[in-house]
């Protein structure tokens, strides 16, 4: 009987899964950390993980590890190298979440375009003539640039060109025709689009390389761009991108996402008055964290059963998945 580890907490109707399932036994453990889910890794067949990580030490700590599935997209913060030493596969939920980051990733280009954090604070001590500022800008007429133009890129597309953008796409792994069939333009030269656009909104994986968004792409962008990035931590210089803010030579930023998450209390961008804040929530909606939770919990029973499909699998290759 393979006994489940589900690592960090997980919507009931994840769990709701896990009880309908014959002949599995699982641990739930509900704090998001390594140090809480690593005492229970020696009796682990098979791990759900939330965000946490997933180090070599966790997997050396696991003697009957099976399989490993992430409750989502991304696996950062996984060290797949120790799971494909032991030929364990790494498996994803697929295409749970893009609606609800898409929805989230417009939601923050608003609230930073409109200064709806500033706004409802300055309403609450009596500033009604915050109005008479005319800071806040408009999303329609305006130019969005994609970096990466995966599936949640192609949400954001559809529903920024709702709002009267102009939308186009950086991403050198999809054909130029794909993204027109998208009503998208394509981008050859990151440098020469981040100086055309109004709002660059990030839609990539992490990079082992460090920030995609550095130095001369701050340069690059122009003056009162404002940048979303509801990807991955660690693909933005933070350093770089508050100072940029904080000389106003960037209009504003809203981030769900950031390189230590949560970030120490004294960390530049939380008193930022450019900046708009989540705490890495994107895809966390009740109906998507339902999604992603069954998914996740349905990857591993599929895995027993010898039917869970080798596209989820992102190291299939390195492990030999073929089943």
């Amino acid at each position: 009987m393979p006994h489940i580890l589900v690592a960090g907490k997980l919507h009931p109707a994840g769990i709701a899964r896990l009880k309908s399932a014959k002949d599995v036994s699982y641990t739930l453990v509900d704090d998001i950390s390594l140090e809480s889910y690593l005492p229970h890794m020696g009796e682990a067949d098979a791990v759900v993980l939330r965000t946490q990580p997933m180090t070599a030490e966790a997997v050396a700590a696991a003697p009957q590890l099976k399989i490993v599935s992430r409750h989502g997209v991304g696996y950062d913060a996984v060290d797949v190298a120790a799971l494909n030493a032991r030929k364990i596969p790494l498996c994803i939920v697929g295409d749970v979440n893009s609606r609800a980051v898409a929805e989230h990733t417009l939601m923050l280009m608003l609230a930073v375009a409109r200064k709806a954090a500033q706004h409802d604070a300055a309403v609450r001590r009596g500033g009604w003539d915050v109005r008479n500022r005319f800071e806040t800008v408009e999303l329609d007429g305006k130019n969005l640039l994609l970096v990466g133009f995966g599936r949640i890129g192609r949400r954001v597309a559809e529903l920024a060109r709702a709002f009267g953008m102009t939308v186009t796409a950086y991403d050198p792994f999809v054909k130029p025709d794909v993204m027109a069939k998208h009503g998208v333009r394509p981008a050859a030269d990151l440098i020469k689009a981040l100086g055309e656009a109004d709002y660059v909104s990030l839609h990539m994986p992490g990079s082992t390389a460090g920030a995609v968004i550095f130095e001369e792409e701050i340069r690059a962008m122009k003056p009162g761009a404002i940048l979303i990035n509801a990807a991955r931590g660690g693909l933005v210089d933070e350093v770089l991108l508050d100072r940029a803010l904080r000389e106003g030579r960037l209009g504003g930023a809203g981030l769900d996402v950031l390189k230590a998450e949560p970030p120490e209390l004294g960390h530049p961008l939380l008193t930022n008055q450019r900046v708009v804040l989540s705490p890495h929530a994107a895809g966390l909606t009740a109906e998507c964290a339902a999604r992603m939770a069954v998914a996740s919990v349905q990857n591993v029973l599929d895995h027993f059963a010898g039917r869970l499909d080798p596209a989820l699998v992102v190291n299939a290759s390195e492990v030999g998945y073929r089943r």
